[in-house]
């Protein structure tokens, strides 16, 4: 029976044809029909031996260059595409695409059909890495800046504001004011101004743990005569007066990285700045654990509250209710027997006498 006998027979040979017909055109004159590869007809003489995978493709390249990296002769093209199922396109290829050519060249020596080697999935198991909020260092400037604490023996710092060549007894930024040291300076030194506030104690000793101050300023000599020197303000947070202590000037290192202390400490809230007896998120307090208890900058505490007393109408006697959580905090200037924080979360009033713990991590 002829195929013109069978119209549709014909259109349907036809349309297969027809791609096969084309592509031979299309890639004439680089690859005649007669040279034209399908992808089953890749033999183990056809690959170059010893190739590392996966092939990274650059840019610029395209399947004919790939195909010259793999093959001997790079019509086999046709047999990358086939084996690399994400390429819908072989005109859309990018850069870093993976490109595998994975022939089991023993069995295509044998039967002229290579074989694809499947890839089998792997799991890589690596232990949980926890990330921390990023901390607001807007929030470490102004508390590092304006508030410290320091051990009972250095309140008297290393010298003290005299006066001015005016009468004024109080003094802002740019102003000129003498000052008196207990050792040498240089033109050119800086000097923080400080003025102590109060001593906090142990709750529980009764100890001294530490002397509250407040930093006023900054100052910087610029000359010196008689053993007086001559300062001009360069910073002022509040008003200085005769008589500020100065001590050399900190720099504070804002970009304190959070931490966790890998032992148990204990302690207990026993400052709230102004004399407050109670405090909330972003307000600086003391706690009583220094250095000695492993303090550093960036130590993360929780704060808890003790349980209320409720009675229990069952027995009748007064039971205690488990403490609360009801904040964290972060060490910033440690001390040896207490240390200056920051509340940086809280979720009710923090109280003098509350509870300090290491955090629990979740």
């Amino acid at each position: 029976m002829k195929l013109q006998d069978k119209p549709a027979t014909f259109l349907l040979w036809l349309l297969c044809a027809f791609p096969v017909l084309m592509l031979s055109q299309v890639l004439s004159p680089w690859v005649s029909a007669s040279e034209l590869t399908l992808p089953g007809h890749v033999t183990a003489s056809d690959i170059k031996p010893h190739l590392p995978q996966p092939y990274t493709v650059k840019k610029g390249d395209t399947l004919w260059d790939i195909a010259n990296y793999f093959f001997k002769k790079p019509k086999k093209w046709l047999r990358i595409w086939e084996l690399n199922h994400y390429i819908s396109n072989p005109d859309l290829i990018y850069p870093g695409n993976k490109i595998w050519l994975n022939i089991q060249k023993e069995k295509a020596g044998r039967t002229g059909e290579p074989t694809v080697a499947r890839l089998q999935p792997s799991v890589h198991i690596k232990p949980v890495e926890r990330l921390e909020a990023p901390v607001d260092s807007s929030l470490l400037v102004t508390a590092l800046r304006r508030h410290d604490f320091i051990s009972p023996g250095a309140v008297q710092g290393v010298g003290y504001i005299l006066g001015s060549s005016n009468e004024r007894i109080n003094y802002g930024a740019n102003d000129e004011v003498y000052l008196k040291f207990s050792s040498p300076v240089n033109e050119g030194d800086m000097f923080d101004v400080f003025r102590a506030s109060h001593p906090i104690h142990d709750p529980k000793t009764g100890k001294v743990t530490g002397v509250l101050v407040n930093h006023l300023g900054q100052i910087e000599v610029i000359s010196q005569s008689h053993g007086i020197a001559r300062g001009r303000v360069i910073k002022s947070f509040e008003e200085i007066s005769r008589g500020d202590r100065l001590r050399p000037a900190h720099n504070s290192d804002t970009h304190i990285t959070p931490s966790y202390p890998p032992h148990p400490v204990n302690g207990r809230v026993l400052y709230i700045r102004n004399d407050a007896t109670e405090a909330g998120q972003h307000q600086i307090i003391g706690i009583s654990l220094g250095l000695e208890d492993g303090m550093k900058a960036g130590a993360i505490l929780s704060v808890y509250r003790a349980g209320r007393m409720i009675r229990d109408t069952i027995s009748g006697k007064m039971v205690a209710l488990p403490k609360e959580k009801v904040g964290a905090l972060m060490v910033l200037v440690p001390q040896q027997d207490a240390s200056i924080a920051l509340i940086t979360e809280s979720t009710g009033p923090i109280n003098l006498g509350d509870s300090v713990h290491n955090q629990v991590r979740h």
